[in-house]
């Protein structure tokens, strides 16, 4: 500010409509604004100051000053997702390990000139094996090769519709492609496989690809959005699935062995490629649009999933992100009350977050005690004789 200049802080109320971000440089008069508040605003400046303002304007209210030395930009704002992740993996109470997965928080900067997205990208999986741990193994050291390396991954300057085409085809091949895979090479077992879920971060874009029963689950203003279903013999469309592709569902078990109706690997289960089969690797897909309320991701194996619902899940992450802010402390957490809660499982957990932080986070996780409900707590502290010399104290200050 110039000498002599007078600042001047005023709150004022703004319509509720969308807004944009009205930055004004190097005006010597403001001359008027539109229907901002229910009365004028006066600014008291001295000459020729330089005032830099940044005002929230309706899209309706937004009037450009007369003064042909004004200069006025409006943008609208748009939520950037700022990303980080933790993860954490258990062997829980099996005698094997089976679980794998991958964490990868700048997909561009970990792929180079494979991916030249200008917007924050990453890549996530979880591999939940059965059969011995051979397929979910070969999907951690060669899924940045299916997915993106080997499948000409689409290149795009632009959010449109035709590139999240080509994104959600290019997935859905990767996954077709790791199943073919799994089968050609020799030093899988044929009954190893692995159930696989994959999330894709594009810019604002969130992309779910899943085939088994891992789980995806998105924390929208503290609620549970879940972003996959789980495919199991009792998910009724993939019961009716298997049946009409010529399987049976006994005991709740594909065929009577499997618990999952989708899956990578299982060749001894799945017939010639080419062929219907009642267990098939087609992932299911699911987009959506990140905004602010979309505070963090959960992506877990069954062993979670087995005993706590995706709002617990999404609960607990939550409390501790508001507590520590830490998303690799938040996975432990999640993965040891699902051992608390007597999981039978492998677990494996990733948290994914998409602010910079939750402990500022202006709704408290309890009520806070009303005014009124401290001082009562106060009053009840002090003796009769307390009371009477502040009753005196009070009545000789009148």
């Amino acid at each position: 500010m110039g000498a002599g200049a007078e600042v001047m802080h005023q709150v004022v109320p703004l319509l509720e409509a969308p807004f944009h971000r009205c930055v004004v440089k190097s005006v010597e008069v403001v001359e008027e604004v539109v229907a901002v508040a229910p009365a004028p605003v006066q600014l008291a400046a001295s000459p020729k100051a330089v005032v830099e303002v940044a005002v929230e304007v309706s899209d309706l209210e937004l009037k450009r000053s007369s003064n042909a030395g004004s200069s006025v930009s409006a943008e609208p704002l748009q939520f950037v997702p700022s990303i980080r992740s933790g993860s954490f993996a258990d062997i829980g109470p099996r005698r094997y390990m089976e679980d794998e997965h991958i964490r990868i928080d700048d997909l561009s900067g970990h792929l180079g000139s494979l991916l030249m997205f200008s917007a924050p990208s990453a890549f996530y999986g979880v591999f939940d094996g059965h059969g011995g741990s051979d397929a979910a193994a070969y999907m951690k050291k060669h899924a940045m090769r299916l997915f993106f390396e080997d499948a000409e991954f689409p290149q795009a300057s632009q959010d449109d519709e035709m590139f999240a085409e080509s994104v959600e085809d290019s997935v859905r091949k990767a996954f077709l492609r790791a199943d073919l895979a799994l089968a050609d090479d020799s030093l899988i077992n044929l009954s190893s496989g692995t159930t696989a879920l994959t999330a894709l971060v594009l810019g604002r874009q969130l992309l779910i690809a899943n085939a088994g029963d891992c789980r995806a689950v998105l924390c929208r203003k503290g609620e549970a959005v879940e972003m996959s279903k789980d495919h199991r013999p009792t998910y009724d469309a993939e019961r009716q699935r298997v049946i009409e592709s010529g399987g049976y569902i006994e005991d709740g078990y594909l065929n009577g062995v499997l618990s999952v109706t989708r899956a990578l690997g299982d060749w001894d289960m799945k017939l010639p490629h080419g062929s219907p089969s009642p267990l098939i690797a087609e992932p299911e897909i699911r987009w959506t649009t990140l905004t602010e309320d979309d505070e963090f991701l959960i992506i877990g194996c069954d062993g979670i999933w087995d005993v706590m619902t995706s709002q617990h899940a999404v609960s607990t992450v939550r409390r501790g992100l508001r507590r520590h802010d830490d998303p690799e402390r938040c996975a432990r957490e999640l993965a040891m009350e699902a051992k608390r809660l007597k999981t039978f499982d492998n677990l494996t957990v990733i948290v994914v977050c998409f602010v910079s932080e939750l402990s500022g986070g202006s709704a408290p996780l309890e009520p806070a005690a009303s005014n009124s409900n401290s001082r009562l707590r106060c009053c009840k502290s002090l003796s009769p004789e307390a009371l009477s010399k502040l009753r005196r104290w009070l009545d000789s200050d009148e």
